[in-house]
């Protein structure tokens, strides 16, 4: 077994994760027990990454659940994220995955390792486009049929129900009282919008489809490589997290600030590969749910600020955000980038952003 350079002194080192990973792929009999292990840079905060080498083959080994779940219905979730998005042909092949054992409290899975680029902005826009489109047009199933992904009566409910939830965080999260205010606008804009019975059509999103988590291929199209949150829900969520400031300045691989003709752009790209029938469903909502999914991005940014300082849960469920999971590196890339998001200059510039882009999306 290969071994793979140490990690900060604040995180487990990779040669104690390697040796989880090759003690349950021995117990598990896997076809691939036998291959060198490499462990992969740190680069999100859900999941370590290690190479399966010569198989092409990732193991994605959960720090924790995004979804709040139990260590069992954590992996039975992903699972069903990636084997029903895979009909896309734009995300990795599931291949197989290892249960919750003593070695692996929260068990892996074991996906298609993608050879390709990290996206560049705004050129690979429209081939982001293409592959949500791809996923956002497959058959939506009938109610009884989506479990265990997440599929709310009313998805725009569910999201102003998490966002409230994250909002709480504001006060000890220590944020600016101007970003404060200008947050608090746009809730009450969202929560006057919610009155309205009317709502968007619904289809098996991603849900974390910023720029970061897709990668290029060879031949120019892209493949979305983060599944763990797929939900059934409203595709304006995922055109509005690929294109937002706060997503596409969040990966340092793909980091950008779009300008409106190429967030317009992106828009009308989706639009023309999604069919007629989406497109003018969902035109009439761009604008609200990209403030949305800034609300939940920003709120967000509030809960990680304060639960990362936590020490880490010794139970194998839920969530942990606790900066004890991750390198160093990655925690301090997160903090810039949350106290970033934070700020009064950032928050009003974006809110402004939003009253400007309002008559293009109509």
């Amino acid at each position: 077994m290969s071994t793979a350079s140490a990690r900060s002194p604040d995180h487990p080192p990779a040669g104690a994760l390697l040796g989880a990973l090759a003690a349950a792929l021995a117990q598990a009999g896997s076809p691939w027990r036998s291959a060198p292990l490499t462990w992969m840079p740190d680069k999100g905060l859900a999941h370590d990454h290690v190479r399966l080498e010569g198989t092409g083959l990732l193991a994605r080994i959960p720090k924790q659940s995004q979804m709040g779940l139990d260590a069992e219905g954590n992996l039975r979730y992903q699972r069903a994220c990636f084997e029903r998005a895979y009909a896309s042909a734009h995300t990795p092949r599931l291949a197989g995955w290892l249960p919750v054992s003593a070695a692996l409290p929260r068990g892996a899975l074991l996906v298609e390792e993608v050879a390709g680029q990290p996206a560049r902005l705004p050129a690979d826009l429209p081939a982001l486009a293409d592959a949500l489109a791809r996923l956002h047009r497959l058959p939506l199933p009938e109610a009884a049929a989506r479990a265990p992904l997440s599929s709310p009566p009313d998805a725009l409910l569910a999201q102003w129900d998490e966002i409230a939830t994250q909002a709480l965080h504001f006060d000890a999260a220590g944020v600016d009282p101007a970003a404060r205010r200008a947050i608090a606008r746009q809730l009450e804009r969202l929560r006057v919008a919610l009155e309205r019975p009317a709502r968007p059509p619904q289809r098996l999103i991603a849900f974390d489809a910023h720029p970061g988590n897709f990668l290029l291929r060879a031949d120019g199209s892209a493949v979305l490589v983060d599944l763990e949150k797929c939900r059934y829900g409203t595709p304006g969520l995922d055109l509005a997290h690929a294109s937002l400031y706060t997503s596409t300045t969040w990966d340092r691989d793909s980091c950008a600030v779009l300008a409106p003709g190429a967030v317009l752009a992106f828009y009308r790209q989706w639009e023309a590969r999604a069919g007629c029938e989406l497109a003018d469903a969902a035109r009439p909502w761009h604008t609200l749910l990209r403030r949305a999914m800034w609300l939940w991005s920003v709120s967000w940014c509030a809960k990680w600020r304060v639960a990362s300082a936590r020490a880490p849960d010794p139970r194998p469920s839920g969530e942990d955000w606790s900066a004890e999971r991750s390198s160093r590196a990655l925690v301090d890339h997160v903090r810039e980038r949350v106290d970033h998001y934070l700020s009064p200059e950032v928050v009003l510039r974006l809110t402004e952003e939003f009253d400007a882009l309002d008559e293009a999306l109509r």
